[in-house]
Parts: structure tokens; C-alpha cells; sequence
């Protein structure tokens, strides 16, 4: 996959793949998940292993846009909100 991923594409994709079931087992049980792949990141740094940290590093996306659809949250909005100084001094911005 190439550089034209975009956040609103990865939410989509999560929310679909895996709603119903975060869903029911619950925000709570779905954070928790979350913080065990940040543990696993942490582990995956320490070790110095490459591939399991780009493994982590998307699990850890992964769980958190999850999280982001059971909160209802648009992440790409929520991103732009809080850093969109930021994307636009990057080149990122919407014009």
C-alpha cells in the first residue's frame, strides 16, 4: 500500500472490520486491549527489532481508531483540529 492511505480510510476499514465486535466486548475491555499492544510497542523498542516495531506500531493505530469509532470520534477531524498548524507548515493541510 502506498502513500495515498489516509486516515478516514483506515477508521473506515477498522470500523468495519472489527466494530461489532469492539462493540461488544466494550470500551473498557477494547482500552484495555489498546494498552497491552503499547506494552508490546514498548517491548518491541526495547528489543531493537525492527519488524516487530512496525507490527506494533500498527496494532497500536489499529486499536486506537477502534477506539475512536466506539467514542463516535472522526480522527482525521480530530487530528486536523489539534495539529492542523502543524500539517499545513508540513504541506499537509487542506487547502
Amino acid at each position: 500500500m502506498g502513500s495515498d492511505l489516509t486516515l478516514e480510510c483506515a477508521q473506515r476499514a477498522m470500523r468495519k472490520a472489527y466494530y461489532e465486535r469492539d462493540k461488544s466486548r466494550g470500551l473498557h475491555a477494547t482500552f484495555t486491549w489498546l494498552v497491552e499492544e503499547l506494552g508490546e510497542l514498548a517491548e518491541a523498542i526495547l528489543k531493537g527489532d525492527r519488524r516487530l516495531q512496525e507490527e506494533e506500531i500498527a496494532d497500536v493505530i489499529a486499536w486506537t481508531l477502534s477506539i475512536a469509532n466506539l467514542l463516535d470520534i472522526d480522527v482525521a477531524k480530530a487530528f486536523r483540529d489539534k495539529y492542523g498548524g502543524d500539517l499545513d507548515r508540513a504541506g499537509c493541510g487542506i487547502p
